[in-house]
């Protein structure tokens, strides 16, 4: 492989491996954020165990995401110099809002939460976590609204001059139509993710706890895990409908690649399960839903979908087969389909098995039933890693078929890499990311599972009044 190819490589390795961390920094900070509240007004002892608990499992996962986050903008520079010399002025401007605001915000109410249980009032202290909450919204957005602007990009003009794009309204990059619909389709997963994520972990302590006051404490965070799972879940349903129609607008040719189509069809089908080479010479659709792709794409069962074959012949004609300009290359325009058919597919199917687990265990702890089930004791192990893997599988999906673009027709892929870094040094780097990130996830897992098989203690409540007690003492940590 040469650079190009290696960088590719690195950064899609990075990105997906930072998006591990981030839904479940999202979501759980507003869980935790829900059972400290539920502590402060209704005073359950149980609510505050969950809140501590959940609150430690949170702390883990946030600091590992953040250092997989600042490596990933180095990719910018490092790998992709092209790339941030051309769009740096609008691509620039919301990351670095999101650092200046968002991230200050996120770690000082943080800091302010962990050391504050004996300094601050139950009141303010619950507020910390929620600032917490907001700060990681607005990250996510203009982080989303850096990503929108590669899918749709607005607000600009070029300046042949300097050779740049340049901004000329933040505020349309801000509401671009995708971001609009991506952000809210990408915090409902969070909180789906997270969702899980206390579900899952939930159980497992409910089916190995003995009776009494801790299964009944996780019995509430598996009723609570799952039902915020099932009302994303449908959350994420709604916005991902909204959202392939945006697509399909903005992006025709990631719709078609989506289904494998070649062919210009009304009334186009969606194939469940489809077997052939995709290339648009032979396939068979084993399960196939008549009319569902053009519903998906244009809200009619009747609507047009553009094919491949058309629209790759559409763009060469747009955008030329070899222009000479300096930001357009040749070719067919046209992504890896079988990575856009299959990604698609798990993206939707597993994010509906997490579902269909969540409404099970909704059900059989109702009522304070006490499954024991051990097909649903391991169902439930795997449930927090389910969701996960489905935004991993949509984000490949998102990214992969908008290729060959970086910035959808405006900059193509392979003229925004560092034209003086070698294979060998791309390489040589994404194996020591590799290595590190490998050591990394080994400590995150260990620290969980050593979180996670903790009892939960009889913790002291925070004092009522901020200004108790001896004002010299030194800042409380919790964990």
């Amino acid at each position: 492989m040469d650079a190009l190819d290696l960088a590719r490589w690195q950064f899609g390795i990075i990105t997906v491996y930072h998006f591990l961390f981030v839904p479940v920094t999202i979501g759980l900070s507003a869980i935790v954020a829900g059972y400290e509240t539920a502590w402060v007004r209704t005073k359950n002892p149980q609510w505050l165990k969950l809140t501590k608990f959940f609150g430690k499992l949170f702390l883990i996962n946030f600091a590992i995401g953040v250092v997989t986050g600042i490596v990933q903008e180095f990719q910018f520079g490092m790998n992709w110099s092209d790339y941030s010399r051309f769009v740096g002025d609008i691509f620039g401007a919301p990351l670095a809002v999101e650092g200046l605001l968002a991230f200050f915000l996120e770690s000082t109410f943080l800091g302010l939460w962990i050391f504050g249980w004996d300094r601050l009032s139950p009141r303010l202290h619950a507020s910390c976590i929620w600032l917490v909450h907001i700060g990681t919204l607005f990250s996510a957005y203009f982080i989303l609204a850096a990503n929108s602007w590669m899918q749709h990009p607005v607000g600009y003009t070029y300046n042949p001059d300097t050779g740049r794009a340049e901004l000329h309204d933040f505020f349309a990059v801000l509401l671009n139509k995708v971001q609009l619909v991506t952000f809210p389709h990408v915090v409902t997963a969070a909180y789906m993710t997270a969702g899980a994520f206390v579900a899952g972990i939930a159980f497992w302590r409910f089916a190995r706890a003995e009776s009494g006051e801790v299964k009944e404490t996780f019995r509430r965070a598996v009723r609570t895990g799952a039902s915020v799972m099932l009302v994303a879940g449908l959350g994420v349903a709604i916005s991902g409908d909204i959202s392939g129609k945006i697509m399909t607008e903005v992006q025709p040719m990631k719709m078609a690649a989506a289904e494998g189509l070649y062919d210009t069809q009304t009334n186009a089908p969606f194939s469940i399960l489809e077997w052939g080479s995709l290339n648009g010479e032979h396939h068979t659709s084993i399960i196939e839903v008549p009319g569902l792709l053009s519903f998906l794409g244009t809200g009619s069962f009747d609507g047009e979908i553009k094919g491949i074959d058309d629209l790759r012949a559409e763009y060469q004609t747009q955008y030329g087969q070899d222009p000479g300009a300096a930001y357009y290359s040749p070719g067919d325009y046209t992504p890896v389909i079988p990575v856009t058919y299959w990604t698609f597919r798990f993206m939707v199917g597993v994010g509906l098995l997490t579902a269909g687990i969540g409404l099970l265990l909704l059900l059989t702890t109702r009522r304070g039933r006490a499954p024991t089930n051990p097909w649903l004791v391991r169902g439930a192990i795997v449930l927090p890693f389910l969701p996960i893997a489905a935004t991993a599988f949509g984000w490949i999906f998102t990214e992969m078929g908008r290729q060959p673009w970086a910035v959808f027709g405006v900059m193509t892929t392979a003229n925004g890499d560092s034209p003086g870094v070698s294979a060998g040094y791309v390489a040589t780097s994404m194996i020591a990311y590799i290595l590190l990130y490998a050591v990394l996830i080994v400590i995150e897992v260990r620290l969980m599972l050593a979180a996670i098989k903790v009892d939960l203690e009889p913790d002291p409540s925070p004092t009522d009044d901020a200004d108790s007690g001896d004002s010299d003492r030194p800042l409380a940590f919790a964990y």
